[in-house]
């Protein structure tokens, strides 16, 4: 059993089939045997894919800042919840934590996590999968403009290839699971 940290969108205005992904990915990484590790939050796309775990079985770990836990957005049911003193010390549990990542849709704190991982990823601090799944085309405009960081210089080819892309639920736990 691996533990997956999955990175997604906290947000209620979403669409209901950003919802309705992150439900079947829950699902999916219980189904296969993973622990599923998140930010903690019980709203939006976070929320959903720990209920996902946990109805198909699943153990969830979350780790949430005690500032959401004041705003009532902690996911009170998952098996094991962890509180910090703030959203660094948050990433730093969760890095810890997983043994790979995977980014679904979400804004600006999902990719704040993205970013992270693959920064310590690209400086050899941590050798763990990154899989980013680009479920409807939603990361495209974002990989245009990395592979334009990649063209111009800015980042490494080794760096950008540190990211592995897909665009099915079971291409992402395929990818997850064929790090060696």
């Amino acid at each position: 059993m691996a533990a997956i940290c999955v990175f997604c969108a906290s947000s209620t205005s979403i669409d209901r089939r950003w919802l309705d992904l992150a439900r079947e990915v829950g699902a999916e990484l219980a189904k296969r045997g993973h622990q599923v590790v998140s930010g903690g939050g019980c709203v939006g796309m976070m929320g959903t894919l720990a209920t996902g775990a946990r109805a198909a079985g699943g153990h969830t770990f979350g780790v949430i800042p005690q500032s959401l836990v004041d705003l009532e957005v902690a996911d009170h049911d998952a098996d094991e919840l962890v509180i910090t003193d703030g959203m660094a010390a948050r990433k730093t549990i969760l890095i810890d934590r997983a043994d790979a990542f995977l980014v679904l849709p979400g804004g600006l704190g999902t990719l704040d996590e993205l970013f992270e991982v693959w920064t310590t990823a690209t400086l050899g601090l941590h050798n763990k999968r990154i899989v980013l799944l680009n479920q409807d085309d939603f990361f495209t405009g974002l990989l245009e403009w990395l592979n334009g960081l990649v063209e111009a210089g800015f980042v490494r080819p080794t760096g950008r290839s540190a990211i592995r892309v897909v665009s099915s639920v079971d291409d992402a736990l395929d990818a997850l699971e064929d790090f060696g």
